[in-house]
């Protein structure tokens, strides 16, 4: 069975490690600008586990295979959204960076079901050519919602997800 934990200072080789077998995939999969020039760099990383906001996923083997930053919202990239709307405004989580490092199946689904657990809605983004991670958002039941901008000004394509009761 995997486990997910917060990520420790002691996971940051393993986790750079996975997001350069990430950017590579994508890379072979059509996907070559989303995360180029080697993104996320350590420090962001360093600063994600400090606030207690990344997350890795742990093998059977016990070694580290996948990792995810997970932040309740509002996240103020989220805030304008163009060419569509959010369908609630209920309190959200995000997440973002979430990568593997292909010996994990179903890293998506096993960080959805545990941002879930607290019955938030979740949102999450994406880049416009990574078909890959939208076939994935749709089969976890994402809706897509429009577009929204990261701080860069660079467009995403967003995605939310129900969680609570009444979803």
């Amino acid at each position: 069975m995997n486990r997910i934990r917060p990520a420790a200072p002691a996971d940051l080789e393993a986790m750079l490690a996975i997001y350069a077998a990430a950017r590579a995939f994508m890379a072979r999969t059509g996907n070559p600008r989303q995360w180029g020039d080697g993104y996320p760099r350590r420090e962001l990383l360093e600063q994600d586990i400090a606030q207690g906001h990344s997350y890795v996923i742990e093998g059977e083997d016990g070694a580290v295979h996948a990792t995810f930053f997970f932040a309740p919202g509002p996240d103020p990239t989220y805030a304008v959204i163009e060419d569509g709307a959010w369908p609630t405004d209920r309190p959200y989580g995000v997440i973002h960076r979430i990568a593997g490092d292909g010996q994990v199946r179903g890293v998506l689904a096993q960080a959805v079901a545990f941002c879930r657990a607290g019955g938030v809605d979740l949102r999450i983004d994406t880049h416009r050519d990574n078909r890959v991670m939208q076939s994935a958002l749709a089969k976890q039941g994402f809706q897509y919602c429009g577009i929204i901008h990261l701080g860069n000004g660079d467009p995403r394509l967003a995605y939310h997800l129900s969680g609570g009761a009444d979803r």
